[in-house]
């Protein structure tokens, strides 16, 4: 408790009955600082990002970012699988964009393989569309959440109900709309049919359609900009000095985008912009965001169009002693083997079945080495540092996550700010504190 030598840096606890005490105290001092324990205010930090907050009145002073654990331990599991099973495991880091996590990790194994050439072109191109699928509903969930919690609803329930339409689609190519475990080593376990690109080409009409809806409720909408304009600014000294990518640094007026500086999955192929701006707040933020939703659907529209023209193509390398599990189909529960497949070994087959009981249960094994993968998420440079033993399972598995990184900027964020321009800062970095567990 407070006595009556109080000093500048005074802590006090209130234990219950004792508040007036705490008031006289502090009156006593002079000033109206405070320590403030703020969140989660934003969905995706349930609990496991804390801000504490220096407050003098209403005006941040200080602002620290306390991580918390999630305590799911996904890269030490990965130790424990097959390198096939590590992508089931790395999808659930940041689960809004889950293709990203395992196309970095299936890029390494491969490097590690020596099979990066290999790869066909056709599950290429579907990766880059499932990645690009992927940046759209990842940043309607960072535009709508952001709007929700300034009381702008309806902008939440429109990117919500875009977004569904999304997972529509990765429901009908993988069996699953989060958590997929599509991408692996070696390209993807299935084809993507006619019937599932016609599911595409909807989903492509309804997003130009409705797309547009969002701009219309908060461009120009002066609450929507006295909320943004002007608030969590960060310079691009900053951001560079802090490892800070994505959207963040292209609102600073820089180009950096892994698609285009160092191109991978041929993107160096398909033709879209890199959207920037120079003012660096909230705002600029929030419009480049926006603006890639229609580049990355630009890049959907090319990879239909090259997939309409590559049906019977291979999806998966040719080697059977790396592609796993083969010959999959979407079932009523998923992903699982074929029929045809099924029928194979159980009944034709007993070599095919030891194949299969052995690449199953043990995997493929991986030349000694270490090898680092990077793509450019919807929160910027994503990376999957890998390392082998020789053995069928990785010794090593880390991943440089943006929203680890980018979180660094909460300080130069919200310092200065009032309080309730914390919210849209933190918001402007679109955190998922699945991929900040370390």
């Amino acid at each position: 408790m407070a006595n009556d030598d109080v000093e500048a840096d005074q802590v006090y606890t209130a234990t219950g009955q004792d508040w007036d005490e705490i008031v006289t105290s502090q009156a006593e001092r002079g000033d109206e600082l405070l320590v403030v324990n703020m969140g989660p205010q934003h969905p995706s930090t349930h609990g496991v990002l804390r801000l504490i907050l220096e407050m003098d009145g209403e005006t941040v002073q200080k602002a620290r970012a306390g991580i918390g654990y999630l305590h799911t331990g996904i890269e030490k599991n990965m130790e424990f699988r097959t390198f096939t099973q590590g992508a089931t495991f790395c999808t659930r880091m940041d689960y809004l964009t889950p293709f990203s996590q395992e196309t970095a990790y299936a890029m390494a194994v491969e490097e590690l393989l020596g099979i990066t050439d290999e790869i066909p072109e056709k599950a290429n191109v579907i990766r880059v569309m499932l990645l690009e699928f992927n940046r759209i509903a990842s940043h309607l969930i960072a535009i709508g959440t952001g709007a929700n919690e300034l009381g702008a609803t309806t902008v939440m329930t429109q990117a919500f109900r875009n977004r569904e339409m999304i997972l529509d689609v990765f429901e009908a190519i993988t069996g699953l709309r989060m958590n997929h475990g599509f991408i692996r080593p070696g390209g993807v376990p299935n084809d993507v049919t006619d019937e599932e690109l016609d599911v595409v080409d909807e989903t492509i009409r309804f997003l130009h359609w409705r797309l547009p809806e969002i701009a219309e409720l908060c461009n120009e909408n002066p609450i929507f900009k006295g909320r943004h304009v002007g608030v969590g600014y960060l310079d691009e000294a900053t951001c560079l000095a802090l490892g800070i990518t994505g959207p963040m640094l292209r609102s600073t007026g820089n180009t950096w985008d892994l698609r285009k500086d160092m191109p991978y999955l041929g993107y160096e192929t398909y033709d879209f912009d890199v959207i920037t701006r120079d003012e660096g707040d909230a705002y600029a933020k929030f419009r480049v965001r926006q603006d890639e939703l229609y580049q990355s659907l630009r890049i959907v529209e090319q990879c239909r169009d090259r997939l309409r023209k590559m049906q019977g193509a291979r999806h998966i390398v040719d080697d059977p002693k790396i592609a796993w599990p083969a010959q999959m189909a979407v079932g009523g529960d998923g992903i699982g083997n074929s029929n045809e497949h099924i029928k194979h070994i159980m009944g034709e087959s007993m070599e095919g079945l030891i194949h299969h009981f052995k690449i199953v249960t043990e995997g493929f094994h991986v030349p000694a080495g270490q090898a680092y993968a990077a793509v450019e998420s919807p929160k910027g440079e994503l990376g999957a540092h890998v390392v082998s033993d020789g053995g069928t399972r990785p010794w090593r598995a880390h991943f440089r996550d943006p929203s680890f990184n980018n979180l660094q900027a909460v300080s130069a964020l919200a310092e200065g700010a009032m309080m309730s321009d914390v919210i849209v800062a933190v918001a402007s970095v679109d955190p998922v504190m699945g991929g900040v567990d370390r």
